[in-house]
């Protein structure tokens, strides 16, 4: 039977359902609230901004933070249905009537709102997701959130700008944010980026503070063949083996072409926080806060330095990929969500040869934004007859869109490689865009054998 909705859930003392309150903290002297938040704690701005507020000021003293700190924008993913607490916890700020003050995007959710077929309902399990998953993205439009939902906030216009604090969810956006970007946002999970948005505050701690963005790790990529750097599965690769290497600590990279990619930097970032818990990295010469070396350090001595290697990205591909040549029943590309230039060369690449294997699904996921400019520039349609469906609003990772047939799949995303084996059950192969329009046409894996051996042409 399904929990009774939000009105009649019975509250805690302290205004939250019994099963949500985090419960309290001793006060600690050094935290701090200003006039206006302390308004904001005490309900003179109402009981949804009161829950928020409390819900931060828990979590700030827990973390040690001094104080809160204003943000210009936010990023939700708590969206995404993970269980029925997802939605009571939406619901709940919904009845007490939250709106967000802050400028809010929305990550992907659980259903592709505008090809709703494409999502599975053969389940009880996946029908409760498309249901419930339709109501929580309803809850968090109607507190005034931006129906945007996207994993690549970034790619969309009046993204922020060098030294603002905003409070962005999902891993790849964090570090993107950090990185690329040069914005302040630690790591927020699901409920605390809803409560950001509903107050304009987040814990100043981690990589909100200066010390806290100081490169770790160093990386010498110098070695690595230039071709090699040229392709998109290269950042993919990096991204896996520094992730897996510096762990939550940030990592510096120095050799890597002046010229990468905001998309390059994406797939790297996007890796690098999946098989570690990277929230932020430097490129020397390339992202903001590493004009040199010595700048990216803040002046001090690495923890640790590594060389990577031909051999090294070798083995990183081995790792990602499940399986290695043979039959293949199925492409996915686009997580973080493609751009409109991915898309561009994915069309490209299409009308360059002959069409897809029948036996092959092909999907490209991307947000609306995208799908708009690809219509606009006559690039959808032709990218649909080729066999390409688009998934937009979610991802094919987390969501059931890939046919249960579907057993082994091939993908340029690191992200996509490190979490499909156990989310959706699929064995995963990792190559280039290339590579995978290449092996879509064939219907097997056909690996390219000119980056000093990475791969084996099959």
């Amino acid at each position: 039977m399904r929990p009774e909705k939000h009105g009649q859930i019975p509250p805690a003392g302290n205004g939250l359902p019994a099963h949500l309150d985090p419960g309290s903290t001793p006060e600690q002297p050094d935290f701090t609230l200003t006039v206006e938040e302390n308004s904001m704690l005490d309900g003179a701005q109402g009981p949804a901004v009161a829950m928020a507020m409390r819900v931060l000021t828990a979590l700030s003293r827990t973390l040690n933070a001094p104080r809160l700190v204003e943000i210009t924008s936010a990023h939700i993913d708590s969206c995404l249905y993970h269980g029925q607490v997802s939605l009571d916890f939406a619901e709940r700020l919904v009845h007490l009537g939250a709106t967000v003050r802050v400028p809010t995007t929305l990550n992907v959710g659980s259903v592709d709102l505008l090809h709703p077929s494409l999502v599975k309902t053969d389940t009880p399990k996946e029908q409760e997701v498309v249901s419930r998953g339709r109501e929580l993205m309803a809850a968090y439009k109607s507190m005034g959130c931006t129906p945007t939902w996207t994993c690549a906030p970034y790619q969309l216009p009046g993204r922020p700008r060098f030294g603002e604090h905003i409070a962005w969810a999902e891993s790849n956006a964090i570090v993107f944010a950090n990185s690329v970007l040069g914005a302040r946002t630690d790591r927020y999970g699901d409920f605390l980026d809803i409560c950001a948005a509903i107050t304009g505050r987040a814990p100043y701690s981690g990589l909100q503070a200066t010390a806290a963005r100081r490169g770790e790790h160093v990386f010498d990529c110098s070695s690595l063949p230039a071709a090699f750097m040229k392709s998109d599965v290269a950042y993919a690769l990096l991204g896996y083996h520094i992730g897996k290497v510096s762990g939550t600590k940030n990592p510096v990279l120095t050799g890597v072409p002046v010229d990468v990619s905001e998309d390059q930097l994406k797939a790297m970032g996007a890796a690098a926080a999946s098989s570690g818990g990277v929230a932020m990295f430097h490129v020397v010469g390339v992202t903001p806060e590493a004009p040199t070396l010595g700048a990216a350090l803040q002046g001090n001595a690495p923890l640790q330095s590594h060389v990577v290697t031909a051999a090294t990205m070798t083995l990183a591909r081995q790792e990602l990929s499940t399986f290695h040549s043979g039959e293949l029943n199925a492409v996915s590309v686009g997580t973080p969500h493609a751009s409109f230039a991915e898309c561009a060369e994915l069309a490209r690449l299409l009308a360059e040869g002959g069409p897809i294997h029948p036996d092959i699904d092909f999907f490209i996921s991307t947000g609306r934004a995208t799908l708009d400019r690809l219509a606009e520039a006559e690039l959808l349609e032709p990218m649909e007859r080729a066999g390409v469906r688009l998934v937009v609003d979610t991802c094919t990772y987390v969501t059931a869109v890939l046919s249960p047939k579907a057993k082994r799949v091939m993908t340029n995303s690191g992200k996509w490689a490190h979490y499909a084996p156990s989310n959706i059950g699929v064995d995963v192969v990792v190559g280039s865009i290339e590579e995978c329009v290449d092996s879509a046409r064939l219907g097997r894996v056909a690996l390219q054998n000119n980056f000093l051996g990475l791969g084996d042409a099959s």
